[in-house]
């Protein structure tokens, strides 16, 4: 999903050259040719819908400090650019006091406009990040932090919030790394414990002989290695919530005791004497099938009915294809932002295929396989290339990444020396080493064509270009500079 810039300018010329600054940075330009319009667009679209806000300082009947006081109380997060061709220090402190974030001088140069750009959605993506893990480390999710809007998915959660309106025992079902535990949070979050601790559990991951300490806790010296006394994870969770997660892996024994405790509303922590009473809200998850363990004396009916009162089933990502765009969007935003990465997005044959496969690991599998993306695409676009696995799962056979040109023999005869302007049998441009009178060209100048030849053949993709030539990337930058030509356009092609 390419990001959309909203141009708010009431210069035509001012409008038609950012919005070619724009394209060419790989984003979608969304033009208002004055301020009403640019408000009347922030009224009427999602919040979503609109990434960033390039704004003209100097507009009639409405300036850009008025759009921007405007602005900011209804979309917080908005980043917005300020275009001007005033320069004063007022200006800037006027403009940064009322939530812009950064303050550009026309006539702005492309280089200057991109970075400003490609800054104000990493810093908005971080922010973003941090909000949201802020909140999850608290236990608090919103439905905005649950990526898609499939009809599956959205129905899951409406299921969610009704449940959150009571302390009825929830149970949710689905494949693993369908995102069970984001559900549990979002029901914690939304109900009169929000404010409570939230306790997760994952009971696959305990160790057999140690099940009923960490659940109930255990007194000093109630048996060998317990040299402190130890509160269980119900006294932690007492008042909040409890999440166990995978809770079909407990054995019978076990399943006993929790049966116990959650009716009783007490635990008898290993070693005590005395009982202790817990107000626990249970919501338990688990990817297999609990009615068929039960039909199979492998898990206790009892049990089943306690924690069961309350069933959500979370779709596999297969089920809601329509969210992988978005979600990988996401993703790519949030590594690009957390790996330092200028990756504004994602081809469509790249998205095409990601779409099309079956992820048996769903949410989780897609998240790892764009970060794995992300670290190591060359491009500020990521191309079918950057995900070999998927394409060796699918058995989709990738091109092959063209192989450098065979190096000039130093003892080639003058005959064999290409004159300007001939090709080569493969269609590449011919090195030109005489210039027009039959003299050696000088050594800039062909450095210059090795540069430009090799900026066609890599479409741009300045990692390869640096390292098919051998040299460091600060390096051909600074050549390609000399050279009249600009790395941001170079990489916005690939």
């Amino acid at each position: 999903m390419t990001k959309t810039i909203l141009i708010c300018d009431d210069d035509p010329v001012q409008r038609r050259l950012h919005s070619d600054i724009v394209s060419k940075a790989g984003y979608r330009p969304l033009i208002a040719e004055g301020p009403k319009p640019a408000l009347k667009i922030l009224d009427e679209v999602a919040e979503g819908d609109i990434d960033l806000m390039l704004l003209d300082l100097q507009m009639p009947e409405i300036d850009g400090l008025g759009v921007l006081e405007r602005v900011k109380p209804k979309r917080p997060n908005l980043p917005v650019i300020m275009v001007t061709a005033h320069a004063g220090i007022e200006h800037v402190v006027k403009a940064m006091r009322a939530g812009a974030t950064d303050f550009v001088v026309k006539p702005v140069s492309v280089e200057r406009l991109t970075v400003s750009i490609e800054n104000a959605l990493q810093l908005k993506t971080l922010a973003g990040e941090v909000t949201r893990l802020q909140r999850r480390a608290t236990g608090r999710v919103e439905s905005n932090d649950i990526v898609g809007k499939s009809p599956s998915l959205r129905r899951v959660l409406s299921t969610a919030e009704r449940a959150a309106q009571s302390n009825i025992p929830v149970l949710i079902e689905g494949e693993s790394g369908v995102g069970k535990e984001l559900i549990a949070r979002f029901i914690q979050s939304r109900s009169d414990r929000a404010q409570a601790p939230f306790v997760a559990v994952n009971c696959g991951a305990i160790p057999d002989n140690l099940v009923e300490s960490i659940l109930f806790g255990h007194e000093k010296g109630s048996f060998t290695g317990a040299s402190t006394r130890h509160i269980g994870k119900f006294q932690e969770a007492d008042g909040g919530t409890l999440f166990l997660d995978e809770v079909a892996e407990l054995k019978q024994d076990m399943q006993v005791k929790l049966l116990r405790a959650i009716q009783q509303g007490e635990i008898d922590p290993v070693g005590g004497k005395q009982t202790v009473k817990v107000d626990v809200r249970i919501v338990s998850a688990t990817n297999r099938n609990l009615g068929k363990l039960v039909s199979e004396n492998l898990f206790r009916e009892d049990l089943y009915y306690r924690i069961n009162v309350f069933p959500l089933n979370v779709p596999p990502l297969r089920d809601r294809r329509d969210d992988i765009p978005e979600l990988v969007q996401h993703f790519i935003a949030r590594f690009a932002a957390s790996e330092g990465r200028k990756i504004k997005g994602i081809a469509e044959d790249a998205l095409s295929m990601l779409t099309g496969y079956h992820w048996p690991g769903n949410v989780r599998q897609l998240e790892n396989t764009v970060f794995r993306a992300v670290v190591l695409a060359d491009g500020d676009l990521l191309r079918a290339e950057d995900f070999p696995q998927v394409a060796q799962w699918m058995g989709i056979e990738l091109p092959a990444e063209p192989a450098p040109a065979p190096a000039v023999a130093s003892a080639a005869p003058a005959a064999a020396i290409a004159s300007s302007g001939t090709r080569t049998a493969n269609g590449g441009a011919g090195l030109a080493l005489l210039d027009g009178d039959g003299h050696v060209r000088k050594l800039e100048a062909i450095e210059a064509d090795v540069i430009r030849a090799a900026l066609e053949r890599y479409e741009g993709q300045m990692s390869k270009v640096a390292r098919y030539l051998g040299i460091g990337r600060s390096t051909l930058y600074r050549k390609v500079r000399e050279l009249g030509l600009e790395p941001a356009e170079a990489e916005s092609e690939a």
